[in-house]
């Protein structure tokens, strides 16, 4: 479920209603004075921003805010980057919550308030700037089963006010540059009573009205007075949104445990002068204007260098799909016993002469849409935890299609003719494992590393994963490779360990070892089921939120192997072109 920097695009009001974007807008989150629900520190607020369904008025979450330590005025630096459609009410839910633990189940923590606004009255305000008071509703939302939930059941009181929520909105520019920077410091000021400082940068862009927006924060460097902070990247839209004399403002702070940082002092740089890279140009007085104002002898607070500053364009999914990238999509069907008998309507593998069922549904809405980037249309189809004729064998990784040297199929309806034979011949027995069909495809990506291929593995089951262990460790070891996985659960289980699995709030492990990306991606079929009976919408939006991590997991692997996009292929000449005036290749597009 994280966006690049887990900025995620809101697709809700485009493909499904037929309009197109007016633009895209950055919304930025701060608030102030919320409730303290700790006892002996402050609160560690998280902001989950909600949309609602046109057709179903529904409210399905879109993104969540990092976690703010110890403070009830945090200014989160996560944005929600949505589209903006100028004729439609596009409205927003925005959730806070006290996050106690590391669980991603909102109903696991501490409801502080929410608020309610259209995309529209965010614009459309002053400066594109609203406040609005949160307050404890009667109901919130239980992220786990999506049904609404009493609020004073997380220790609140309905219509009570608690704080209030700032959202910015800004127009995002097309700019795709990405700049990559490092700074130190020297001779900061002393903060610390028992040491020297724990320093850390918050860098802020100008706005139009004077008022400043966050946008990136270092890392806390301890105990010196001298800091050389890591090297990080920013896309250049969130530092000036492509405006390169755009005031930047740098904040320089003393870290401190209970959230109350001390503020040693600031300075102000642009892009423009940034992009100068290491020079006595970028070398900056830290300055504290209290001391400066109190002490005549003042001078500053320390300074701080660039070190160094590169700049790149970012490359696209789009960029890398048009140099010719093809994506291979496997999928893996559960045939475990929990399913139910196939020949019994209660089973959800049941084979209804008038409607598909969940596994299918399911593998038809994503399969179509994928299938797209397949040049070949071939898509390997494998079962696990079934008994295979003739001797009754439990398998984990066997070919629906009955072919074990290829276990492909032509088509998503070859896919779908593969499964039903397989109901017929093989008996479902369990237990539900993952591991070997991850295993299975991950061996396939590894022989294709170059940035031609990418593969998607595409996992439907109904069950609790009875192999967790061996399947973390096979998504660890898949995450350095070209690939990506997508669990769809049916049937009404409780889906907690896919929810681990998925890994947006907490990077999968294994035996201490992160997974180098966030490569899973998990949705419960039954947030889909559309009681209406449309069928087509409902499987429009699961195939849109299964899939919308996908672009950026394949961008995060290319970028990470240092691949760029081939360039796309020439068209064909025209007859009347004469070839002696075609211009030859560059040559830095020979290879990628």
């Amino acid at each position: 479920m994280e966006q690049p920097e887990d900025m995620a695009s809101l697709s809700e009001f485009d493909s499904l209603a037929g309009s197109i974007p007016a633009t895209k807008v950055e919304i930025t989150v701060s608030c102030r004075n919320l409730l303290d629900k700790d006892m002996f520190s402050k609160s560690d607020p998280l902001c989950v921003m909600y949309t609602q369904g046109m057709e179903n008025k529904q409210w399905r979450e879109f993104g969540r805010t990092e976690v703010i330590d110890n403070t009830l005025n945090p200014d989160f630096v996560r944005k929600f980057i949505v589209d903006y459609f100028f004729e439609e009410k596009q409205n927003l839910r925005f959730d806070l919550y006290d996050v106690d633990s590391k669980s991603p189940d909102l109903s696991k923590h501490d409801f502080l308030g929410q608020a309610f606004c259209t995309l529209g009255e965010i614009v459309g305000s002053s400066g594109s700037r609203l406040e609005k008071p949160l307050t404890i509703g009667a109901f919130s939302l239980n992220s786990r089963t999506g049904k609404p939930m009493p609020a004073v059941s997380n220790g609140g009181v309905p219509g009570k006010k608690c704080g209030s929520i700032i959202l910015s909105a800004e127009e995002l520019s097309n700019c795709r540059d990405v700049a990559t920077m490092q700074f130190c410091a020297n001779k900061l000021d002393k903060k610390d009573f028992f040491g020297k400082s724990d320093p850390f940068l918050v860098f802020y862009r100008s706005n139009e009205d004077g008022t400043f927006t966050i946008c990136h924060k270092t890392e806390v460097m301890k105990n010196t007075l001298n800091p050389v902070w890591q090297t990080f990247s920013i896309p250049v839209r969130a530092l000036c949104n492509g405006d390169y004399d755009r005031t930047i403002k740098v904040e320089v702070y003393d870290w401190d445990r209970d959230g109350s940082h001390d503020f040693i002092g600031e300075f102000t740089t642009s892009y423009r002068e940034l992009a100068r890279g290491q020079s006595q140009f970028n070398i900056y007085e830290v300055v504290n204007p209290k001391k400066k104002m109190k002490k005549k002898k003042y001078v500053n607070s320390g300074t701080v260098t660039l070190l160094s500053f590169a700049v790149e364009s970012e490359c696209t999914f789009l960029d890398y799909i048009k140099g010719g990238t093809q994506i291979n999509f496997t999928v893996a069907i559960d045939f475990t016993a929990s399913n139910g008998n196939p020949s019994q309507s209660t089973s959800l593998h049941y084979m209804s002469p008038y409607q598909l069922n969940a596994y299918a549904l399911a593998l038809t809405a994503v399969g179509e849409i994928i299938q797209h980037y397949d040049s070949d249309k071939m898509f390997p189809a494998l079962g696990f935890g079934a008994k295979l004729p003739p001797d009754g064998r439990v398998s984990h990784e066997f070919p629906l299609n009955g072919n074990q040297e290829n276990p492909s199929c032509c088509g998503i309806d070859g896919i779908l003719e593969a499964y039903h034979h397989s109901l017929r011949t093989v008996q479902l027995y369990g237990p539900t494992n993952f591991a070997p069909v991850v295993t299975h495809v991950a061996r396939s990506a590894a022989t294709v590393q170059d940035g031609s291929q990418y593969s998607v593995l595409l996992i439907i089951t109904d069950g609790v994963i009875s192999d967790m262990a061996q399947t973390k460790e096979a998504i660890v070891n898949a995450a350095k490779l070209p690939m990506s996985i997508i669990i769809v659960g049916v049937g009404q289980a409780e889906f907690d360990a896919m929810v681990e699995l998925d890994g947006d709030d907490v990077r999968v492990s294994s035996r201490g070892k992160l997974a180098e990306r966030d490569i899973v991606q998990f949705v419960p079929f039954r947030d889909y089921v559309d009681r209406t009976g449309n069928h087509v919408l409902s499987m429009a939006r699961l195939a849109r939120d299964v899939l919308a991590e996908i672009p950026d997991q394949l961008v995060s692997y290319m970028k990470a192997q240092g691949i760029r996009p081939r360039p796309p292929p020439a068209a064909p000449a025209s007859p009347l072109q004469s070839p002696a005036r075609t211009p030859p290749a560059s040559p830095q597009h020979a290879s990628v």
